[in-house]
């Protein structure tokens, strides 16, 4: 025969293995009670009364119930669900609800929204920026390697002589100290992207150069 205490082992593991952030509770559905308690977040001990836990709806023919949120007596927010469990016949002897607190996590990612956050209607300050064509290469090379799944070291010809073709439809070799820096940022001598750059512009005409950083240095 099953009894309640044959669930005691689960729920103190439960709460061991995520300690200090639950709480395991196994509730005694013959006398409303509870019958164990593990974790303390809430502040109950075993015999207190189980009419919170059985007024949120738990439906006995159901196994499991939620996840679905609850708020702790210091305001902390949880993220519970509930298990029916059950004796040898199948029958409701009694739930076992764990309650994890999330509150933490939330003021995380709350935390990581506000310092990832930006004004992404504004555009960048052209005083700033207008210059630096460092960034916009940066940006045109990283977006290029990223979508193919490589680095830019380890391009093969056609994808090398495409992402040059690129930038220089960019304006980005108008710069005029911007080859060497795009040589080391491809893993090139020089004398490989120069042969690269003049295939790219002997094989298609560039069209009109989008770059405001043509005198830039």
């Amino acid at each position: 025969m099953i009894s309640l205490d044959s669930f005691i082992p689960v729920a103190d593991a439960i709460a061991m293995v995520f300690h200090p952030h639950v709480e395991a509770v196994i509730h005694d559905l013959a006398h409303g009670t509870i019958h164990h308690i593990v974790g303390g977040l809430s502040g109950r001990v075993p015999l207190d009364e189980s009419l919170t836990e059985l007024a949120n709806g738990v439906t006995l023919d159901q196994s499991i119930l939620g996840p679905y949120p609850k708020t702790n007596w210091d305001g902390r927010k949880l993220k519970s669900i509930t298990a029916v469990l059950r004796d040898t016949d199948n029958r409701p002897i009694g739930l076992l609800c764990i309650n994890v607190d999330v509150s933490m996590a939330e003021t995380l990612r709350a935390l990581t929204q506000d310092f990832l956050s930006y004004q992404e209607d504004s555009e960048r300050p052209g005083s700033l920026f207008q210059r630096d064509w460092r960034e916009e290469a940066n940006e045109l090379v990283g977006h290029f390697v990223s979508i193919r799944g490589v680095t830019p070291g380890a391009l093969n010809p056609a994808q090398r002589l495409a992402l040059i073709t690129e930038l220089d439809d960019r304006g980005v070799f108008d710069v005029r100290t911007a080859a060497p820096y795009i040589a080391q940022l491809l893993n090139l001598s020089r004398a490989t992207l120069y042969k690269v750059l003049k295939e790219a512009r002997g094989t298609a005409p560039s069209p009109a150069r989008t770059s405001s950083s043509q005198s830039a240095e």
